[in-house]
């Protein structure tokens, strides 16, 4: 494993916690094959920092709001948003953190997996906790 330069950092946030939805260092295929492929995007494409890159929460959240309104926007066959709102009938998911992620018919929240992480040198998480599964979404 490459030595990752943001231990210079984090070095004052070692030992506390974190809780997200996704966290790089969670060990699933499907993360594993995310953050492969993100890397590999920034070193072909010879951008800046390319060996300190790291995917976080609000990455995958992207991701899977970019993947899902893309799905509705197949299914209405438009990008009217009034129209993809009522016919969104988006399935789950496979989200990078391994999970099925679910939107909410009725208010659009995502359906999500919680992870308590605790920060690590080398800016990395130790996940100390988790859910069974995703929490329904309560807005």
């Amino acid at each position: 494993m490459k030595k990752n330069s943001a231990a210079s950092t984090t070095k004052p946030l070692v030992g506390h916690l974190a809780a997200w939805n996704y966290f790089m260092s969670i060990p699933t295929p499907r993360t594993r094959s995310s953050s492969t492929s993100g890397w590999a995007y920034v070193k072909a494409n010879n951008l800046p920092g390319a060996d300190k890159r790291v995917t976080n929460d609000p990455m995958e959240a992207t991701y899977i709001g970019i993947k899902m309104w893309a799905q509705a926007v197949e299914q209405a066959k438009t990008t009217n948003i009034d129209a993809v709102r009522q016919g969104h009938r988006v399935p789950a998911r496979e989200a990078p953190s391994g999970f099925d992620i679910e939107m909410d018919a009725k208010n659009h929240h995502l359906h999500k997996p919680v992870f308590i992480g605790e920060i690590k040198g080398d800016g990395q998480f130790h996940v100390v906790w988790k859910t069974e599964g995703p929490i329904r979404a309560q807005a």
